[in-house]
């Protein structure tokens, strides 16, 4: 039994000192809350959970009308939340990639053929065949960023 006691004031003595330490500097919570290292460029407008944390904070009967009050209404709301802003990405990606295409016809016809091929196509291609691609992708990627 003294034994047992022995262990156990031992124990105590060698964690206590490591449970009372400071905690590293750079734990704990981020600076910005909308960009957490595990949601990076998450802010509230684009992250589905963040909007009905806010729907059912700031309007609880509203919240309520739309989801119900079982446990799996904030669930619903985070669901039907998240589907709405991916179909809405898609559509501005789906509408970018449509400008692009505009504007790399526009610069293909005052430019001329030899000069956006000269442009925009890959290098070490022997016709450019691919510059039209290229520079709908550019330009996707510069309306979309």
């Amino acid at each position: 039994m003294t034994r047992t006691l022995i262990v156990i004031a031992a124990f105590l003595t060698l964690s206590v000192p490591a449970a009372l330490a400071v905690p590293p500097a750079d734990k704990g919570k981020p600076e910005n809350p909308g960009n957490s290292q595990s949601a990076p460029g998450q802010s509230a407008e684009k992250n589905a959970a963040k909007k009905c944390k806010a729907l059912r904070k700031n309007n609880p009967a509203g919240f309520a009308a739309l989801y119900g009050t079982r446990p799996n209404a904030y669930g619903k709301c985070v669901s039907a939340t998240a589907k709405k802003l991916e179909a809405e990405a898609a559509e501005d990606a789906a509408e970018a990639r449509e400008n692009a295409a505009k504007e790399c016809k526009k610069q293909r016809d005052t430019l001329g053929l030899a000069e956006f091929k000269k442009l925009y196509a890959p290098l070490n291609h022997p016709n450019g065949a691919n510059a039209f691609g290229k520079c709908v992708s550019k330009l996707a990627k510069q309306q979309t960023s």
